[in-house]
Protein backbone atom coordinates (compact mmCIF):
# COMPACT_ATOMS: atom_id res chain seq x y z
CA UNK A 1 0.00 0.00 0.00
CA UNK A 2 1.00 3.51 -0.62
CA UNK A 3 2.28 5.13 2.30
CA UNK A 4 0.73 9.32 2.86
CA UNK A 5 3.76 10.87 1.91
CA UNK A 6 3.58 8.99 -1.55
CA UNK A 7 2.39 11.53 -4.71
CA UNK A 8 -0.99 12.14 -5.69
CA UNK A 9 -2.76 9.74 -7.82
CA UNK A 10 -5.07 10.89 -10.55
CA UNK A 11 -7.95 10.64 -8.56
CA UNK A 12 -6.65 13.49 -6.21
CA UNK A 13 -4.61 15.82 -8.62
CA UNK A 14 -4.79 19.53 -7.53
CA UNK A 15 -7.88 21.37 -9.65
CA UNK A 16 -6.94 23.90 -12.55
CA UNK A 17 -6.36 27.08 -12.02
CA UNK A 18 -9.77 28.87 -13.65
CA UNK A 19 -8.42 31.36 -16.61
CA UNK A 20 -7.36 35.13 -15.04
CA UNK A 21 -9.96 37.58 -15.51
CA UNK A 22 -8.44 40.63 -17.25
CA UNK A 23 -9.95 44.00 -19.04
CA UNK A 24 -9.30 44.55 -22.43
CA UNK A 25 -9.42 47.59 -24.93
CA UNK A 26 -8.63 48.51 -28.45
CA UNK A 27 -5.83 51.51 -28.86
CA UNK A 28 -7.28 54.74 -29.11
CA UNK A 29 -6.54 55.85 -33.04
CA UNK A 30 -6.35 59.49 -33.24
CA UNK A 31 -4.42 62.31 -34.88
CA UNK A 32 -1.59 63.62 -32.04
CA UNK A 33 1.97 65.55 -31.61
CA UNK A 34 4.70 64.96 -29.41
CA UNK A 35 5.44 66.87 -26.41
CA UNK A 36 9.30 67.24 -24.64
CA UNK A 37 9.45 67.71 -20.76
CA UNK A 38 11.60 69.38 -18.94
CA UNK A 39 11.82 70.17 -15.27
CA UNK A 40 12.84 73.68 -14.82
CA UNK A 41 12.31 76.61 -12.37
CA UNK A 42 9.88 79.32 -11.39
CA UNK A 43 11.34 82.77 -11.37
CA UNK A 44 9.53 86.53 -10.42
CA UNK A 45 9.55 88.76 -13.83
CA UNK A 46 11.04 91.48 -11.59
CA UNK A 47 12.69 90.85 -8.51
CA UNK A 48 14.22 93.82 -6.61
CA UNK A 49 16.43 93.77 -3.35
CA UNK A 50 15.16 96.90 -1.24
CA UNK A 51 17.70 99.70 0.02
CA UNK A 52 17.94 103.49 1.16
CA UNK A 53 19.65 105.98 -1.23
CA UNK A 54 20.01 107.74 1.98
CA UNK A 55 20.93 106.92 5.96
CA UNK A 56 19.19 107.72 8.70
CA UNK A 57 17.08 106.31 11.90
CA UNK A 58 14.19 104.33 10.57
CA UNK A 59 11.63 105.94 11.89
CA UNK A 60 8.05 103.49 10.34
CA UNK A 61 7.62 100.30 8.80
CA UNK A 62 4.22 100.71 6.70
CA UNK A 63 3.64 97.17 5.72
CA UNK A 64 2.89 94.10 7.07
CA UNK A 65 5.35 90.87 5.81
CA UNK A 66 4.53 89.34 2.58
CA UNK A 67 2.04 92.42 2.17
CA UNK A 68 0.78 92.62 -1.73
CA UNK A 69 1.66 96.40 -2.57
CA UNK A 70 1.62 98.99 -5.75
CA UNK A 71 4.33 100.40 -7.50
CA UNK A 72 4.79 103.43 -5.61
CA UNK A 73 3.31 102.47 -2.28
CA UNK A 74 4.96 103.85 1.18
CA UNK A 75 7.57 100.97 2.59
CA UNK A 76 9.58 102.49 4.84
CA UNK A 77 9.89 105.90 6.21
CA UNK A 78 13.53 107.45 7.45
CA UNK A 79 13.62 110.16 9.80
CA UNK A 80 13.15 112.94 8.03
CA UNK A 81 13.67 115.77 10.12
CA UNK A 82 17.53 116.26 9.93
CA UNK A 83 16.94 116.58 6.11
CA UNK A 84 14.24 118.70 6.07
CA UNK A 85 16.63 121.10 7.64
CA UNK A 86 19.17 120.94 4.89
CA UNK A 87 16.58 122.08 2.36
CA UNK A 88 15.41 124.91 4.29
CA UNK A 89 18.86 125.81 4.36
CA UNK A 90 19.63 125.09 0.73
CA UNK A 91 16.29 127.16 -0.14
CA UNK A 92 17.83 129.81 2.09
CA UNK A 93 21.08 129.84 0.12
CA UNK A 94 19.27 129.79 -3.01
CA UNK A 95 17.42 133.30 -1.94
CA UNK A 96 20.45 134.94 -1.62
CA UNK A 97 21.88 134.00 -4.09
CA UNK A 98 19.08 135.30 -6.47
CA UNK A 99 19.27 138.48 -4.43
CA UNK A 100 22.66 139.10 -5.56
CA UNK A 101 22.38 138.53 -9.08
CA UNK A 102 19.41 140.74 -9.03
CA UNK A 103 21.80 143.56 -7.68
CA UNK A 104 24.31 142.53 -9.79
CA UNK A 105 21.89 143.17 -12.62
CA UNK A 106 21.25 146.75 -11.20
CA UNK A 107 25.09 147.50 -11.14
CA UNK A 108 25.31 146.29 -14.76
CA UNK A 109 22.83 148.74 -15.79
CA UNK A 110 23.98 151.36 -14.29
CA UNK A 111 27.45 150.29 -15.15
CA UNK A 112 26.54 150.80 -18.92
CA UNK A 113 24.89 154.42 -18.39
CA UNK A 114 28.03 155.33 -16.85
CA UNK A 115 30.22 153.68 -19.59
CA UNK A 116 28.15 155.12 -22.08
CA UNK A 117 29.11 158.91 -20.51
CA UNK A 118 33.00 157.99 -20.25
CA UNK A 119 32.02 158.22 -16.33
CA UNK A 120 33.56 154.81 -15.70
CA UNK A 121 36.69 152.78 -17.23
CA UNK A 122 36.14 149.82 -19.38
CA UNK A 123 37.88 147.83 -16.69
CA UNK A 124 35.30 148.60 -14.39
CA UNK A 125 32.19 148.08 -16.82
CA UNK A 126 33.67 145.21 -17.57
CA UNK A 127 34.42 144.01 -13.62
CA UNK A 128 30.47 144.84 -13.26
CA UNK A 129 29.71 142.03 -16.15
CA UNK A 130 31.69 139.75 -15.42
CA UNK A 131 30.49 139.99 -11.44
CA UNK A 132 26.56 139.65 -13.29
CA UNK A 133 28.18 135.90 -14.75
CA UNK A 134 29.24 135.02 -11.56
CA UNK A 135 25.77 135.73 -9.66
CA UNK A 136 24.12 133.59 -12.28
CA UNK A 137 26.40 130.92 -11.80
CA UNK A 138 25.89 131.29 -8.26
CA UNK A 139 22.38 130.97 -8.38
CA UNK A 140 22.17 127.42 -10.32
CA UNK A 141 24.71 126.36 -7.96
CA UNK A 142 21.92 126.86 -5.48
CA UNK A 143 19.39 125.59 -7.18
CA UNK A 144 21.18 122.06 -7.90
CA UNK A 145 22.24 122.08 -4.38
CA UNK A 146 18.08 122.76 -3.30
CA UNK A 147 17.33 120.41 -5.70
CA UNK A 148 19.64 117.52 -4.47
CA UNK A 149 18.36 118.66 -1.00
CA UNK A 150 14.87 117.95 -1.78
CA UNK A 151 15.71 114.98 -3.56
CA UNK A 152 17.16 113.46 -0.09
CA UNK A 153 14.31 114.61 1.75
CA UNK A 154 12.08 112.69 -0.97
CA UNK A 155 14.17 109.65 -0.20
CA UNK A 156 13.42 109.24 3.23
CA UNK A 157 10.07 107.92 2.12
CA UNK A 158 11.24 104.31 0.73
CA UNK A 159 8.34 102.97 -2.03
CA UNK A 160 7.83 100.24 -3.74
CA UNK A 161 9.71 100.04 -6.95
CA UNK A 162 7.54 97.38 -8.24
CA UNK A 163 4.29 95.73 -7.64
CA UNK A 164 4.02 92.60 -6.46
CA UNK A 165 4.61 91.01 -2.51
CA UNK A 166 6.70 92.16 -0.24
CA UNK A 167 8.80 90.34 2.02
CA UNK A 168 9.50 90.68 5.78
CA UNK A 169 11.33 93.60 6.86
CA UNK A 170 14.92 93.32 7.39
CA UNK A 171 15.23 96.16 10.22
CA UNK A 172 12.94 97.23 12.61
CA UNK A 173 12.06 100.88 13.83
CA UNK A 174 15.07 102.80 15.56
CA UNK A 175 18.03 101.25 13.72
CA UNK A 176 20.58 103.22 11.56
CA UNK A 177 20.24 102.63 7.72
CA UNK A 178 23.32 103.43 5.45
CA UNK A 179 22.73 104.57 2.29
CA UNK A 180 23.22 102.47 -0.75
CA UNK A 181 23.71 99.67 1.79
CA UNK A 182 20.72 98.25 4.22
CA UNK A 183 18.82 95.78 2.90
CA UNK A 184 15.61 96.92 3.88
CA UNK A 185 13.44 94.07 2.36
CA UNK A 186 12.98 92.19 -0.89
CA UNK A 187 9.92 92.09 -3.95
CA UNK A 188 8.66 89.84 -6.45
CA UNK A 189 6.49 90.32 -8.88
CA UNK A 190 3.69 87.90 -8.96
CA UNK A 191 1.84 88.40 -12.73
CA UNK A 192 3.28 87.00 -15.20
CA UNK A 193 5.85 84.77 -13.87
CA UNK A 194 8.77 83.08 -15.66
CA UNK A 195 9.82 78.98 -16.29
CA UNK A 196 13.84 78.43 -17.10
CA UNK A 197 14.44 75.32 -18.09
CA UNK A 198 17.64 73.97 -20.09
CA UNK A 199 16.88 71.79 -23.38
CA UNK A 200 19.87 70.31 -25.39
CA UNK A 201 20.95 71.68 -28.78
CA UNK A 202 19.62 68.09 -30.64
CA UNK A 203 16.19 69.60 -29.56
CA UNK A 204 16.30 73.45 -30.07
CA UNK A 205 17.15 72.32 -33.63
CA UNK A 206 14.35 70.27 -33.71
CA UNK A 207 12.26 72.65 -32.13
CA UNK A 208 14.15 75.49 -35.43
CA UNK A 209 13.19 72.80 -38.32
CA UNK A 210 10.13 72.56 -37.15
CA UNK A 211 9.42 75.63 -36.77
CA UNK A 212 10.39 76.57 -40.33
CA UNK A 213 8.87 74.27 -41.44
CA UNK A 214 5.18 74.98 -40.54
CA UNK A 215 5.82 78.69 -39.87
CA UNK A 216 3.92 79.10 -36.85
CA UNK A 217 7.28 80.73 -35.51
CA UNK A 218 10.36 82.26 -36.33
CA UNK A 219 13.85 80.56 -35.67
CA UNK A 220 13.90 82.62 -31.85
CA UNK A 221 11.14 80.61 -30.93
CA UNK A 222 9.69 83.61 -29.41
CA UNK A 223 5.33 82.96 -29.00
CA UNK A 224 5.78 78.74 -29.55
CA UNK A 225 3.08 77.48 -27.08
CA UNK A 226 4.44 75.96 -23.78
CA UNK A 227 2.57 74.23 -20.66
CA UNK A 228 3.53 74.01 -17.28
CA UNK A 229 2.71 72.06 -14.27
CA UNK A 230 3.85 72.23 -10.52
CA UNK A 231 4.63 69.32 -7.79
CA UNK A 232 0.98 68.31 -7.09
CA UNK A 233 -0.13 68.98 -10.61
CA UNK A 234 -1.50 66.08 -12.94
CA UNK A 235 -1.36 67.04 -16.40
CA UNK A 236 -0.23 70.81 -17.60
CA UNK A 237 -3.06 73.02 -17.02
CA UNK A 238 -0.99 76.35 -16.77
CA UNK A 239 -1.13 77.79 -20.58
CA UNK A 240 2.30 80.33 -21.62
CA UNK A 241 4.42 81.17 -24.32
CA UNK A 242 7.92 80.83 -25.02
CA UNK A 243 9.61 84.34 -24.68
CA UNK A 244 13.26 83.74 -24.76
CA UNK A 245 16.23 81.45 -25.99
CA UNK A 246 19.69 82.17 -24.66
CA UNK A 247 21.22 83.00 -27.91
CA UNK A 248 24.43 80.80 -26.91
CA UNK A 249 24.83 77.65 -26.02
CA UNK A 250 26.06 76.46 -22.49
CA UNK A 251 29.72 74.85 -23.59
CA UNK A 252 29.62 72.83 -20.38
CA UNK A 253 26.61 71.45 -20.89
CA UNK A 254 25.64 71.93 -24.57
CA UNK A 255 22.66 73.09 -23.31
CA UNK A 256 20.15 76.49 -23.86
CA UNK A 257 18.18 78.00 -21.75
CA UNK A 258 14.64 78.55 -22.96
CA UNK A 259 12.01 80.70 -20.91
CA UNK A 260 8.47 80.44 -20.87
CA UNK A 261 6.15 83.40 -19.39
CA UNK A 262 2.75 82.13 -17.63
CA UNK A 263 0.01 84.04 -16.81
CA UNK A 264 -0.36 83.81 -12.65
CA UNK A 265 -3.53 85.92 -11.61
CA UNK A 266 -4.19 82.92 -8.46
CA UNK A 267 -0.58 83.17 -7.45
CA UNK A 268 -0.71 79.91 -7.81
CA UNK A 269 2.88 79.66 -9.29
CA UNK A 270 6.02 81.30 -6.37
CA UNK A 271 9.16 81.95 -7.38
CA UNK A 272 11.46 79.27 -6.76
CA UNK A 273 9.28 76.89 -7.24
CA UNK A 274 10.08 73.93 -9.41
CA UNK A 275 7.71 73.18 -12.34
CA UNK A 276 7.74 71.05 -15.01
CA UNK A 277 7.34 72.42 -18.87
CA UNK A 278 6.28 70.48 -22.12
CA UNK A 279 5.90 72.07 -25.39
CA UNK A 280 5.57 70.71 -28.91
CA UNK A 281 8.68 68.33 -30.61
CA UNK A 282 6.59 67.67 -33.54
CA UNK A 283 3.43 68.08 -36.31
CA UNK A 284 0.70 66.34 -35.77
CA UNK A 285 0.77 62.67 -36.78
CA UNK A 286 -1.98 59.77 -36.62
CA UNK A 287 -0.89 57.70 -33.86
CA UNK A 288 -2.47 54.23 -31.53
CA UNK A 289 -2.18 54.87 -28.10
CA UNK A 290 -2.62 53.23 -25.44
CA UNK A 291 -2.58 53.42 -21.10
CA UNK A 292 0.41 53.36 -20.25
CA UNK A 293 0.02 51.37 -17.87
CA UNK A 294 -0.56 48.52 -19.64
CA UNK A 295 2.98 48.52 -21.11
CA UNK A 296 5.53 46.60 -19.15
CA UNK A 297 9.18 46.28 -19.26
CA UNK A 298 11.42 43.33 -19.48
CA UNK A 299 15.26 44.28 -19.33
CA UNK A 300 15.82 46.56 -22.13
CA UNK A 301 12.23 45.18 -24.11
CA UNK A 302 8.59 47.16 -24.22
CA UNK A 303 5.75 44.99 -24.16
CA UNK A 304 2.18 44.57 -23.92
CA UNK A 305 -0.16 41.47 -23.59
CA UNK A 306 -3.15 41.46 -26.58
CA UNK A 307 -5.86 38.56 -26.38
CA UNK A 308 -6.33 36.91 -29.64
CA UNK A 309 -9.95 35.01 -30.65
CA UNK A 310 -9.22 32.03 -28.57
CA UNK A 311 -9.07 34.57 -25.56
CA UNK A 312 -5.65 33.76 -25.04
CA UNK A 313 -2.66 35.99 -23.95
CA UNK A 314 0.11 36.73 -26.64
CA UNK A 315 3.20 38.64 -25.84
CA UNK A 316 3.69 41.63 -28.10
CA UNK A 317 6.54 43.78 -27.95
CA UNK A 318 6.01 47.14 -28.79
CA UNK A 319 7.92 50.38 -29.42
CA UNK A 320 6.55 52.90 -27.31
CA UNK A 321 6.47 56.97 -28.15
CA UNK A 322 5.86 59.88 -26.07
CA UNK A 323 3.34 59.77 -23.27
CA UNK A 324 0.40 62.16 -23.52
CA UNK A 325 -1.28 62.33 -20.00
CA UNK A 326 -2.32 59.01 -19.36
CA UNK A 327 -2.18 57.22 -22.54
CA UNK A 328 1.18 56.21 -24.35
CA UNK A 329 2.07 56.13 -28.19
CA UNK A 330 2.77 52.95 -29.89
CA UNK A 331 4.84 53.46 -32.65
CA UNK A 332 5.05 50.20 -33.54
CA UNK A 333 3.66 46.69 -32.87
CA UNK A 334 -0.06 47.18 -32.44
CA UNK A 335 -2.43 47.22 -34.76
CA UNK A 336 -5.97 49.48 -33.96
CA UNK A 337 -7.95 46.30 -33.83
CA UNK A 338 -6.25 44.62 -31.49
CA UNK A 339 -7.49 43.98 -27.83
CA UNK A 340 -4.64 44.88 -25.46
CA UNK A 341 -5.15 44.18 -22.08
CA UNK A 342 -5.52 47.13 -19.74
CA UNK A 343 -5.71 45.81 -16.17
CA UNK A 344 -5.18 42.23 -14.69
CA UNK A 345 -1.88 42.03 -16.65
CA UNK A 346 0.19 40.86 -13.52
CA UNK A 347 0.29 37.27 -13.87
CA UNK A 348 -0.16 36.91 -17.58
CA UNK A 349 1.85 34.82 -19.23
CA UNK A 350 2.30 33.68 -23.06
CA UNK A 351 -1.02 31.32 -24.23
CA UNK A 352 -2.68 31.60 -21.19
CA UNK A 353 -6.29 31.43 -21.60
CA UNK A 354 -8.15 35.02 -19.77
CA UNK A 355 -11.77 35.71 -19.25
CA UNK A 356 -11.92 39.40 -20.80
CA UNK A 357 -13.87 42.09 -20.44
CA UNK A 358 -14.17 44.38 -23.27
CA UNK A 359 -13.86 48.36 -22.45
CA UNK A 360 -13.90 51.45 -24.17
CA UNK A 361 -11.08 54.11 -23.25
CA UNK A 362 -11.50 57.64 -22.93
CA UNK A 363 -9.20 60.36 -23.70
CA UNK A 364 -7.28 59.72 -20.93
CA UNK A 365 -6.83 56.01 -20.79
CA UNK A 366 -9.93 55.23 -18.42
CA UNK A 367 -13.29 53.37 -19.25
Amino acid sequence: MPGCGDSATPGNAAPAMPPANVKIAQPLSRETSDWDEYTGRIEAVNAVDVRARIGGYLEKVNFRAGDKVKKGDLLFLIDPKPLQAQLNFANAELERAKTKRELAINDLARAENLFKAKAISAEEYDARSKGLREAAAAVVSAEASAYAAKLNLEYTEIRAPISGRVGRELLTVGNLVKADDTLLTQMVSTDPIYVYVDADEQSVLKYRRQAKRDGSVSADLHGAAVEAAVADEDGFPHQGKLDYIAPRADAATGTLTLRGVFPNPDELLSPGFFARLRLKGSAAYPALLVPDRAIGADQAQRFVWVVNANNQAEYRPVKPGARIGQLRVVRDGLKAEDWVVVEGLQKLRPGATVNPEKIALDGQGGQ
